[in-house]
Parts: C-alpha cells; structure tokens; sequence
C-alpha cells in the first residue's frame, strides 16, 4: 500500500506510521481539495507524518475533520490545528480509556451537515457502535463515504463496551447500506468498491457469531465472558482472545437489551 496516493481529483491519502496488528497498514490520512484544504483523520501526533500533512497539502488547511476519537485516529489533530489556524470538526471525547481528550472541536457536526466549500462537500453521516462519537463523512460529488473504523478493509473492528456497542453498530452498517455509495473508503486499508456486498458480510459475520454466543451459553451456562471465548472463537488466535472479549461482552449485552440474555454475579444465561 503506497504512503501517499490521489484516489481522485482532489481527494489524496497519506498513511501514518503507524503500523500494527489493530491499525494494519497505518492510519488512512485525507486531503480534500487543491485551494482550501480539508483535513480527515490526522492520525497519531506524529511529528513527521504532520509534516507530511502540511508539505502535502501545498496549501493553506483550513478544516480538520476526525471520525471518532480513538488514540490512532484524532491526537494529530490539536497539534495540526495550533500550526495551521484550521477549523476542528468533530464530536469531542466520551468517558472511558482509549479516547483523545486532547481532541476539542471548534464545530461539532449534526447528522446531516455539510462542509460545503467551493471545491467538495463532505456531509457528516453519525454512525455509533465502534465508536459513540463515530461520524463518516461523505463526499457528496464522488458519493463515496468515508467510514473511519465503522468499516475496515480486509477485517472487522473491535466493539468495546462500555462505549462500543453491538446493537448500534448493526443499526449503523444498515444505514450506511441504505446509502448506496459509490465506494467505501475507510481509516484502514484500501478504498472498497462493493459497498452493498462488504456490509451484508460484516452484518452476516457478527449474526453468525451471536448464534456461536447463543450455543455456547445454552450448552454451558452460567459461565462469565472469559469463559464464553475459547467456545465462541475457537477460528481466533488465542493471542487475540483479550480483544475478542471484548467483541463478546457486546455481543452479550446486545443479547440482554434483546430479552434474550441474563447476567448473576456476571455470569450469563439465556431467558
């Protein structure tokens, strides 16, 4: 995957440095426009992948845009608009570890607000579940939605509880499908040109799960989450388990708020 690329007139991705078995390749960074620049996902506060922001841009950076506020995605952010005088948009940080509190915006977007300029609109699109403060944003001439960690090329995300939630998520991708892009084009990998297809698989993917989560909890009841995981993802790496955990506390508590599920003394029984 190339560090820097132009996917379209006015729209060009660098990748941070910052790669690993969460961020993949690195964090995708945009540049939209050619005279007034916006900014999305500046990434870590990495020093000289700011820099490259700012050499790349060849132009003034007048918005910075983050789609949640998660440590690879929205920390540049603060630092990149003290250098540039930019715009910061964006929901700020909920409660909870892992979220950027540096991360205060100027303008926080509703659903359905446009950055409007005179080259591109990028219409804010709120999408919780990954992330409770999750906005893609789309472009409005390229019908293209850029998604964050709401999709991800090539794998699915973590939801983490309390801020992750299962239940919204789903809700989300459902949206994001109504939608009916062009192309999805995420904070990780490769820009994706089957939207409708990669959704229903990512939605089929977490159903298929929570009825591993429903057999694995009527065949052993009463066991808490830990327990649930080595019958749940037995096709993971056990070196993964802790984050897989994760996904499966918010599998369980989408179970509960369904009426299907019941927790004692957090261990958990179907009703």
């Amino acid at each position: 995957m190339p560090a820097f690329s132009e996917l379209a007139t006015g729209v060009r991705r660098i990748v941070a440095p910052n790669p690993s078995m969460m961020t993949g390749p690195g964090t995708n960074t945009y540049l939209f426009g050619a005279d007034d620049i916006a900014v999305l996902d500046p990434g870590p506060a990495i020093d000289s992948h700011l820099d490259d922001i700012v050499d790349k841009a060849g132009a003034p950076i007048r918005w910075i845009l983050v789609t949640h506020t998660h440590p690879d995605h929205s920390p540049g952010a603060a630092a990149l608009a003290r250098a540039t005088g930019a715009e910061l948009l964006g929901i700020p940080a909920p409660d909870g570890q892992h979220q950027d509190k540096s991360f205060v915006p100027t303008r926080i977007p509703a659903d359905g607000d446009v950055l409007q300029t005179g080259e591109f609109g990028l219409e804010a699109v709120h999408t919780p579940g990954h992330a409770s403060n999750h906005v893609c944003y789309r472009h409005t001439a390229l019908h293209w939605l850029f998604t964050g960690d709401h999709v991800i090329d090539g794998s699915t995300v973590v939801i983490d509880p309390p801020d992750g939630n299962m239940q919204h998520y789903i809700e989300s991708l459902r949206r994001v499908k109504d939608l009916q892009c062009n192309a999805l084009v995420p904070g990780h990998g490769e820009l994706i040109e089957d939207p409708e297809r990669i959704i229903d698989w990512i939605i089929e993917h977490r159903m298929q799960r929570e009825a591993k989560l429903v057999a694995a909890i009527e065949a052993n009841p009463n066991l808490t989450t830990h327990e649930l995981v080595p019958h749940v993802y037995k096709d993971v790496d056990p070196k993964l388990y802790g984050w897989a955990e994760r996904s499966l506390l918010a599998h369980v508590l989408k179970l509960e708020a369904d009426g299907c599920a019941a927790r004692r003394d957090e261990r958990w029984a179907l009703i």
